[in-house]
């Protein structure tokens, strides 16, 4: 079984890559009770979650930390800092965590994102 770290890098990587190439391809990624809050504003659902993602323009993200914890039913707690640019802006600092959960029936390994929270950082 690949470890924790090995696992939350993997899907940085995967996540931030097809959010800047093929965007609408993320909605895999979420189930029916997956929530994400964008700063501050709380939605549920891959229709609802995409409309949101969709709407955000162009963006650039350059994860440059990662921290994860293993969490309840084998799910992984990943939360992550970095910068990003919305086509080719001022580059802005952020922050996000996800909540990811065993996708159930299938293979190990297969993860799906329960909870998702995105917040710019100011400060």
């Amino acid at each position: 079984m690949a470890n924790i770290n090995d696992i939350a890098k993997a899907f940085v990587q995967h996540y931030y890559n097809v959010f800047e190439t093929n965007r609408a391809q993320l909605i895999g990624l979420y189930r029916g009770e997956s929530m994400l809050t964008f700063e501050g504003a709380a939605m549920q659902g891959p229709p609802k979650i995409m409309e949101k993602l969709g709407s955000i323009p162009g963006v650039k993200f350059s994860p440059q930390t990662l921290d994860c914890q293993p969490a309840p039913g084998n799910a992984i707690l990943v939360f992550v800092c970095g910068n990003m640019q919305i086509e080719g802006g001022n580059i802005m600092k952020y922050s996000q965590t996800f909540n990811l959960l065993p996708v159930p029936g299938a293979a190990p390994g297969n993860y799906y994102v329960l909870n998702d929270m995105f917040r710019l950082n100011y400060c």
